[in-house]
């Protein structure tokens, strides 16, 4: 236990730990602490339904960090030095069809291409098109967006705000003809929980479908925990500290700025150069001690909704699933369901307060199709994850109600797979998004990816933009800022960039330009 740091982190998410990994190979002394009794926030792998069956709580696929330099260029050695290991698979995704059939995105853009073409030829060349154009110049805005830096006045940066501008929905109702195709594509654009008639998300059916093409369904070997735990190496190994079962819940003010900061149990912690919060932004105002919450925080509070919560099933089985397709079973660590049209009646029941469970969008990861050091020897893993309301218009508890709406979900899985049979599920675990929202103080409302934000104009942003505050000292992380949820890094690495140039570090030392 130490009662001073160069820098103090609060939260040991993901984002948290990889903005003080940089910090701490800058040559900064950090001191990470952490709410939880283990680390690791919405990338965390736990045994929920039996011994043996390890499960990713929330986080699965790790598809967007990928591209982050912190990956793409191991920045921090995770990949070369501690220990970390992804399994890019092939297929990347299946959408099981109610005809038997199955369209298979496969990590090559030809070989899915071919297999769009079944449903139409016109699709298949507007696919090829949508990712040639994506990879010519477009991708590399969007990783400068991700990055928080100027997008510049170039042609490429002119073609990627006009088509942010857009809604996912218009895009693919603009490229593609086939229901089929319109359906798998707008799956994948609704991976980051959002919804795709809303404009700012034209960007997602070229960026998320680009990433399953080049890293499948990116599984961390060991499950999703496998991301902090090597962050943890490499923090240790830079001298840096993580102490869990340390919530933070005060940061104190004085002298001009911030100095550091209380933890429940009445410990203080000095931060000799800077504190970086990953809590949540509806949180951190009531947080400060010694002054009053400057206006950005409060704006950043005040905008803030849950936007689409989320419903987990959990399972132990007994085997894998297989889906059915016309060449004969298909094992695939992750699959697609729920037409296009099935996804927007669940997200209009979503905001009446009612789970729709008759077409609606659904996850199914079955994982140790790739990863069997997940169960015991010839037993699976299996997740569905989907949209439901944290509460319900019909007055229900969801305690009462969450087993029903499991087995509606897993009956629509079984439908067109083997595996799923009574006697194969050997446990199953219902979360709803009362219970997504209590396994982590971040999900606030149940939902994971961080929530959005609503803008005086009244647009709606997936996150707040700025990782520095008005209080000297303070810097922002986590899902609720810049680029927002899911599995991307960005949030902690943009910190982390902010953090160092403040100080007058230059960034260079520990990372790329971009």
């Amino acid at each position: 236990m130490v009662d001073s740091a160069d820098v103090v982190v609060i939260g040991a998410g993901h984002n948290g730990l990889v903005a003080a990994g940089y910090l701490a190979a800058a040559g900064l002394d950090v001191l990470v602490l952490e709410a939880g009794s283990s680390p690791g926030g919405n990338t965390i792998t736990e045994e929920l339904t039996l011994p043996g069956f390890a499960h990713d709580s929330c986080s699965s696929a790790h598809v967007l960090i990928q591209s982050n330099p912190l990956l793409k260029d191991d920045e921090l050695g995770l990949l070369s030095k501690y220990g970390l290991e992804y399994v890019l698979t092939d297929p990347a995704v299946a959408f099981p069809q109610p005809d038997g059939d199955a369209l298979v995105v496969h990590r090559d853009l030809d070989a899915t291409a071919d297999e769009i073409a079944r449903w139409s030829s016109h699709d298949a060349r507007e696919f090829k098109s949508m990712i040639k154009e994506w990879t010519a110049g477009l991708a590399a805005v969007h990783g400068r967006w991700g990055s928080g830096l100027d997008l510049g006045d170039g042609e490429a940066a002119q073609r990627y705000r006009a088509l942010r501008e857009k809604s996912a929905w218009n895009v693919v109702h603009e490229r593609f003809a086939d229901a089929t195709v319109r359906t798998f594509v707008l799956w994948l654009a609704m991976a980051t929980i959002q919804d795709p008639r809303r404009p700012g998300t034209g960007v997602l059916p070229s960026s998320l479908t680009s990433g399953r093409l080049s890293f499948g369904w990116a599984t961390p070997v060991g499950g999703s925990g496998a991301l902090p735990a090597a962050l943890i190496q490499q923090l240790q190994a830079n001298g840096a500290r993580v102490e869990c079962s340390s919530p933070v819940d005060r940061i104190e003010f004085g002298s001009g700025r911030v100095t550091g900061v209380r933890t429940a149990d009445g410990r203080r912690v000095h931060a000799r150069k800077a504190v970086v919060s990953s809590a949540h932004l509806t949180k951190l105002p009531g947080m400060l001690d010694g002054i009053t919450a400057p206006d950005g925080l409060i704006r950043a509070r005040d905008s803030w909704q849950a936007g689409l919560s989320v419903f987990a099933v959990h399972a132990a089985l007994r085997g894998n699933l297989e889906f059915r397709s016309r060449s004969g079973p298909l094992l695939s660590a992750a699959a697609g369901f729920g037409a296009a049209a099935g996804a927007l009646r669940q997200i209009d029941a979503f905001h009446r307060g009612e789970a729709d469970a008759t077409d609606p969008w659904l996850l199914v990861v079955n994982q140790t199709v790739v990863d069997k050091t997940r169960a015991p020897a010839g037993a699976g893993t299996f997740k569905i994850l989907t949209i439901a309301p944290y509460h319900r218009s019909d007055g229900r508890s969801w305690d009462n109600a969450k087993q029903v709406y499991a087995e509606k979900l897993v009956d629509l899985v079984r439908a067109r797979a083997s595996g799923l049979d009574p006697d194969d599920i050997l446990a199953l675990r219902a979360d709803s998004p009362v219970d997504v929202a209590g396994h982590n103080p971040h999900n606030v409302g149940g939902s994971c990816h961080g929530g959005e934000f609503v803008l005086p104009s009244g647009r709606v942003v997936p996150a707040w933009s700025s990782h520095r505050t008005s209080l000297p000292g303070l810097f922002l992380t986590g899902a609720t800022t810049h680029p927002g949820g899911s599995v991307s890094g960005r949030p902690g690495r943009n910190a982390a960039r902010t953090v160092l140039t403040d100080l007058g570090i230059d960034p260079g030392t520990v990372m790329g330009p971009t």
